[in-house]
């Protein structure tokens, strides 16, 4: 049976372990309408809750699911 000579370190292992690819995937972000800058997905940020667009999209939607 097979048994390693000596410890292996965390650093040593973690290297093995994410190096092949197996990295965490970066963080996907979108431009924001308003701002121009970059937010994450599906958030509410305070210039989309301050411009009324969030009040209307969501007004929409509940209007379509009672109609629904």
């Amino acid at each position: 049976m097979a048994v390693p000579k000596k410890k292996v370190s965390r650093g040593r292992r973690n290297t093995r372990r994410f190096a092949s690819g197996n990295k965490l995937d970066q963080p996907t972000v979108i431009t924001c309408q308003i701002t121009g800058g970059l937010t994450r997905p599906h958030s509410i940020t305070r210039e989309l809750l301050a411009s009324g667009r969030y009040l209307e999209t969501t007004a929409k939607y509940r209007k379509s699911q009672k109609t629904a």
